[in-house]
């Protein structure tokens, strides 16, 4: 009932124009219509300064007055659903893909995406790498059935669009190096203290999520494969070993 009670009062806070909400008043008993409109811009412009925080480089790619007009759209149509604000604004990117007016910069969304992927890295559960020479004690005819635990920071994305390149650009202030339509996949973990966005190899993408799906290595490397003729098993894990990424490791059993 206290939720109900409250509904009124937080849509008319996200929505521009509304009316007072009833029993929001002056000490004169009339409606308090300026107070609650500076509160109601208050709300809008700290959950519009989160995301900024959340996506510095997406601001800088559109300018702050887009962005902002953008950040209040989307602000206006996805509220908080919790206190944490943390959390807030994780449909930011899907929003940025079907936002009409951000359709001349296709790749925005994806880069959204990555900027939101470091934070959660960053603010995701430790836990340890595998030590690789762990590896040494399996069997080589049981590698195949090896399942790979990954580390909780861990994010994958496989984007059209050269978004690591573009935001590596953006934040050492150089130029793009390559052509904004240049796919690219991108991972994003954090072994240590820090958040570390690494570009990956043909293939490697869907070698990795697969593990990530707790499918075999043999699953895994079929997946790679499949989805690259040039994929290269033995250079993706070594790399993958020495990001980080994998924190445990098992042979599946019968």
């Amino acid at each position: 009932m206290a939720n109900d009670s409250l509904r009124p009062f937080a849509e008319a806070l996200l929505s521009p124009g509304s009316p007072v909400p009833d029993g929001i008043i002056n000490p004169d008993g009339v409606a308090a219509t300026k107070r609650f409109d500076v509160y109601r811009n208050n709300v809008i412009v700290s959950l519009t300064e989160a995301l900024a925080s959340r996506c510095p480089v997406v601001q800088t790619l559109v300018g702050e007055a887009f962005f902002q007009a953008a950040a209040r759209e989307f602000v206006i149509h996805h509220p908080p659903t919790s206190p944490v604000m943390l959390h807030y604004g994780t449909e930011f990117p899907e929003f940025l893909r079907n936002f009409p007016p951000a359709a001349s910069v296709p790749y925005l969304g994806d880069v959204a995406e990555l900027e939101s992927a470091r934070r959660s890295a960053y603010h995701a559960a430790n836990d340890h790498p595998l030590d690789p020479a762990q590896l040494q004690e399996i069997a080589p005819d049981q590698f195949e059935t090896l399942v790979f635990k990954t580390h909780p920071s861990l994010c994958l994305i496989d984007s059209d669009f050269a978004i690591l390149s573009i935001w590596q650009a953006n934040i050492q202030g150089t130029e793009l190096d390559v052509p904004t339509g240049t796919p690219q996949a991108v991972m994003i973990c954090r072994p240590a203290l820090e958040v570390e966005v690494r570009a990956l190899p043909q293939g490697a993408y869907a070698f990795l999520s697969t593990v990530q799906q707790g499918q075999t290595l043999g699953a895994a490397a079929q997946a790679g494969l499949l989805s690259n003729p040039a994929f290269d098993l033995a250079s993706t894990l070594t790399g993958a070993l020495s990001a980080g990424v994998f924190t445990e490791c098992d042979t599946t059993r019968e």
